[in-house]
């Protein structure tokens, strides 16, 4: 599914850094930031499956402090600024059982994945940001920022509530200064990794993959929309926000999860 934006360049001339951009969410924004006229840089771990020769691609594992470092000079060094960074790195890759099957690499690895990356990031790339009174920063977090699921993503959900809590802080310091930060808190995303989910829950299971898919809604609360979002939904909400047109925005949380959570 291609990005709906049939695009003006209004990014036309701007340096953005994804991270996690080599698959889902990630991808899609790295695609809908450059339609709209960025140079896109993006990082992950492992080299995408098909290079685009449009993105620059650095391979960085961000939980560790020196692969941050190494990421900046690059960009800096390449580029000689960064202008929107998208830090969209993370992951819930603990067991489930709750809290007693945590072990103490369980929560420094989701902390590190989760908060202290773009914790990392953000801090070296604002200072040439305040320099020029100008940039745009976006933390993609997780509506189990305030809907934590126990029994299965504990750390995960704990680590997204700070990163929320943290961009909302950032915020105050920065945007008189000109630099304008903002968090995106998906729901459930129907990523390639979502895809094969479904997949071996029909196998298990003997459903369908489309009965799958409404049970792992049903295990969420229900979507009102009914269903999962797209990566390319996601996406075109941060295009929207790192835009011009979104110039008077900054310090808020923007959900976007199909109607998922049920309160005010």
């Amino acid at each position: 599914m291609e990005p709906a934006f049939n695009g003006y360049d209004e990014l036309s001339g701007k340096i953005a850094l994804v991270t996690g951009g080599t698959k889902g969410a990630g991808k899609a924004i790295a695609k809908r930031l450059q339609a709209a006229g960025a140079t896109v840089i993006i990082t992950a771990r492992n080299k995408p499956e098909h290079d685009d020769p449009h993105l620059h691609f650095i391979a960085a594992d961000l939980i560790q402090p020196a692969e941050i470092d190494k990421v900046v000079r690059e960009v800096l060094g390449k580029y000689g600024r960064l202008d929107i960074l998208v830090n969209n790195l993370g992951g819930a890759e603990t067991p489930g059982g709750g809290f007693a099957a945590l072990t103490a690499e369980d929560w420094e690895l989701s902390l590190r994945t989760n908060l202290l990356a773009p914790v990392g990031l953000d801090s070296r790339f604002l200072p040439q940001m305040i320099e020029r009174g100008s940039g745009v920063i976006i933390h993609i977090a997780s509506i189990q920022g305030k809907l934590p699921l126990h029994d299965s993503t504990l750390p995960y959900a704990a680590a997204k509530a700070g990163l929320i809590n943290y961009s909302k802080g950032l915020s105050k310091e920065v945007a008189p200064k000109g630099v304008r930060v903002l968090t995106v808190s998906p729901g459930w995303i129907m990523t390639e990794s979502s895809q094969r989910m479904m997949e071996r829950i029909s196998k298990s299971s003997n459903i369908t993959i489309e009965e799958a898919t409404q049970s792992v809604m049903h295990a969420l609360g229900g979507i009102p929309m009914g269903r999962p979002a797209q990566p390319e939904d996601v996406a075109e909400l941060v295009g929207f926000l790192v835009s011009p047109r979104a110039s008077y925005l900054t310090g808020t949380e923007f959900i976007i999860d199909g109607g998922t959570i049920p309160t005010v």
